[in-house]
């Protein structure tokens, strides 16, 4: 997307949410979605490290919602507008009123302006409705974009770019027998709330089954997860190899050749793939056994490409020992006895009991997350990146009956795939997932939440305070 003006100091986009009807497959009806910009995905951002960018984001939706609203999600207090939207830029440093707090809706005829330094690494990041409530309808709708950094350490590497690196947004949906979307409900008319969303149909860049002519040569593929719940394994038909070079806060340390990669809602992977033996053939990029594209490789000698550098960008370990708290914080489930309805908390808390977690400015912590559900929690924090430590087992009964965590087994480093920056990570069930930060940026109140849609807007996000130093 480019600027309103492009002779401006500061680049300033002006971006509209709007009902639109995108087509997602040549055999299908229009479909009826809510969009950034009249697209699903919504334009992309571009920017370079360094340079700020503002953004007006103006509601235009209609004022009735098209997918079945469950009030009950918002906690206390008066139910809100049926619409309303918060965007936020996930993996954006920025301050408080720009980060898209879930609390901080507007409906429509109104709008918000916000401002991104873009202090940070080259990384693909990613925009998102954040509505408290209704993020699970409104990201369904179509409410998502990429927002892309780049800079000149990237730059030097020579890697594919134009035409060469893909961005790849995937995502699951339902849809009618007349080919609409369709978003499921529980059996309680009261309370719609499903505890995750599963759609048999998947989408890449909007599409249903695309492809992609390619040349028989080296691509780069930004890839997102940009589905409520679901997960996704990638791999290319044929066991084929390729690269991870990239995580959802930039460059890896070194490349990574790998068979597949896995990715949670919201989590990004940038991936070399080189073409250059498969003339003239077609490349199944797929989920274990669901297709998700086909690549067709054009005809002719491949295109030859230097080998891949030995070293991307140096990333140096944050030291547990620099950490001047360790906070252990639980991932819990519950069921109300009466209505059968799942809970989602983190650490036992809601969404508005008091804040407890309070990191001193540009201090480092250690959060164990403790995860004694039966899900994997992608569980991402605004505002900072972080470093996985490691993840070890725990005895999950003995914990829910005594309140002790007695830990089993070894602590299991990250693979050299999540050995980079993170804002997003995979706290997988029965283990203790730690994690190191450093809560550099701004002070102010943030989120940090599970990234599947439905356990989020079911109070499995909590906000966070960054407090100056104390004397």
């Amino acid at each position: 997307m480019d600027p309103e003006d492009p002779r401006a100091r500061v680049a300033y986009h002006r971006i509209v949410m709007r009902e639109t009807e995108v087509c997602v497959h040549r055999d299908l009806p229009p479909v009826r979605m809510w969009s950034y910009g009249g697209s699903v995905p919504g334009p992309t951002l571009e920017t370079r490290s360094g340079r700020g960018l503002l953004v007006e984001w103006v509601n235009e939706l209609p004022a009735r919602h098209f997918l079945p609203i469950d009030p009950g999600l918002c906690g206390k207090g008066p139910p809100p507008p049926e619409v309303r939207a918060a965007v936020h830029v996930h993996g954006a440093r920025v301050r408080p009123e720009s980060d898209g707090n879930p609390d901080d809706w507007f409906v429509p005829g109104n709008a918000r302006i916000s401002h991104y330094p873009n202090r940070q690494d080259a990384a693909l990041l990613w925009y998102h409705d954040h509505a408290m409530g209704i993020s699970r309808l409104n990201q369904y709708a179509g409410l998502f974009g990429l927002f892309v950094i780049r800079d000149d350490e990237e730059d030097a590497l020579d890697l594919p770019r134009g035409p060469h690196e893909v961005p790849l947004v995937i995502c699951d949906r339902l849809f009618t027998a007349e080919g609409q979307l369709r978003y499921p409900v529980s059996s309680m008319p009261d309370a719609p709330w499903v505890p995750e969303v599963y759609g048999d149909a998947l989408l890449v860049n909007g599409t249903l089954y695309p492809y992609l002519d390619v040349e028989p040569r080296r691509y780069r593929l930004r890839v997102l997860n940009a589905s409520n719940a679901r997960f996704y394994y990638l791999s290319l038909a044929g066991g084929r190899r390729f690269h991870q070079i990239g995580t959802d806060q930039g460059l890896l340390p070194a490349p990574v050749e790998v068979d597949s990669v896995t990715l949670a809602p919201a989590e990004r992977a940038d991936l070399i793939v080189d073409f250059s033996a498969a003339a003239g053939q077609r490349v199944v990029l797929k989920s274990q056994a669901l297709e998700l594209m086909e690549f067709r490789v054009g005809p002719g000698r491949g295109v030859g490409a230097a080998p891949l550098p030995a070293r991307l960008r140096p990333i140096a370990a944050i030291p547990p020992a620099a950490a001047v708290k360790t906070r252990r914080l639980t991932l819990n489930q519950y069921q109300d006895p009466k209505t059968h309805m799942m809970l989602m908390l983190l650490n036992g808390t809601r969404w508005r009991d008091p804040v407890t977690e309070t990191p001193e400015l540009d201090s480092v912590e250690i959060w164990e997350l403790v995860n004694v559900t039966e899900d994997t929690h992608p569980i991402h924090l605004h505002l900072v990146r972080f470093q996985v430590l490691d993840r070890q087992g725990f005895d999950v009964d003995e914990l829910l009956a005594s309140g002790t965590l007695s830990l089993h087994g070894q602590r299991v480093p990250p693979s050299p795939a999540e050995a980079g920056w993170k804002d997003t990570v995979r706290a997988d069930a029965g283990l203790v997932t730690r994690i190191v930060i450093r809560f550099e940026g701004y002070l102010g109140r943030y989120a940090w939440h599970c990234h599947v849609l439905e356990h989020e807007a079911n109070e499995m996000m909590r906000p966070f305070q960054v407090v100056a130093a104390r004397g």
